[in-house]
């Protein structure tokens, strides 16, 4: 498909995440300081052309610590949302084949599970992780998909029930094909569409729980570089120097517009090609 054929805000969308995904790509091997580098300017000092986005109480140059903290944040987005994904997919498709007091137990899981909001839950899987796990980038992205499975198992699940009685299910189940065969190779595919949307749904949702993670100082570890940590680190400075605070505020949101954007797009993509299949 054409760049040129696909929904308007889809387009913006993937210019927005192009842009994000070239700074990151950037941030990795320049940044005009070291990400690191304690005394890059005079601290807590507003822009100026060599520091656009100022300096933090530290005298570390925000610019430089935006751009690196890039490929970070777009990691653990893409890490997280993954995670839940696989194990959201797989659990909700399984419960919608297989039924019976296999459904019903995972179906109370998820439902306990969702009952708690998302921050909470996040925190309390973060704190059970101990002290010696706390930080890593690894185990945020794994807390963002273990926050994000119960809700995408149950997209997944309904989306299966209306696959699991096709007669192509049916005849897998005689010809002895295992439960996880069957779901990769029959279900899934044919539930692609809403999985689609959740997919870029999640991923939308995936920044602003990190950031809020970093915010509160249950995301990575500092002197490492990600935009709610340094919201955090800089809210001291809002009224003296706010274009500290300004400009990783201003890479979150547009992360998180893009994103939204482009699943915008996508379900009206999708929306087009279930209506024209029917």
């Amino acid at each position: 498909m054409k760049f040129r054929a696909l929904p308007l805000s889809m387009r913006f969308g993937l210019a927005i995440l192009a842009t994000h995904v070239a700074i990151a790509i950037l941030g990795i091997f320049w940044t005009p300081f070291p990400f690191d580098k304690i005394g890059a300017g005079i601290p807590a000092t507003g822009a100026s052309w060599a520091h656009p986005f100022g300096i933090d109480q530290l005298g570390r140059d925000v610019l430089s610590r935006i751009m690196y903290a890039s490929h970070i944040v777009l990691m653990m987005t893409i890490t997280g949302t993954l995670i839940g994904m696989v194990l959201g997919t797989t659990l909700g498709l399984l419960s919608a084949l297989v039924g019976g007091f296999f459904d019903t137990i995972l179906q109370r899981f998820f439902e306990a599970l969702i009952s708690i909001p998302f921050l909470v839950l996040g925190l309390i899987a973060i704190s059970t992780a101990g002290p010696n796990l706390s930080g890593e980038p690894m185990l945020i992205s794994a807390v963002v998909g273990f926050v994000f499975f119960p809700r995408i198992a149950r997209i997944a699940r309904a989306a299966g029930l209306q696959v699991v009685t096709k007669d192509y299910v049916v005849a897998a189940r005689l010809r002895g094909e295992s439960y996880l065969a069957i779901v990769v190779q029959e279900v899934l595919p044919n539930c692609s569409g809403p999985l689609l949307v959740e997919l870029a749904l999640r991923a939308g949702y995936a920044p602003v729980l990190i950031g809020a993670f970093g915010f509160l100082g249950f995301g990575v570890r500092a002197p490492l570089p990600e935009w709610g940590l340094m919201l955090s680190e800089n809210r001291d400075l809002i009224l003296l120097t706010p274009i500290t605070t300004i400009g990783p505020g201003i890479a979150l949101a547009t992360l998180i517009f893009g994103l939204n954007l482009f699943t915008d797009g996508l379900a009206r993509m999708l929306d087009r090609s279930g209506a024209r299949d029917q």
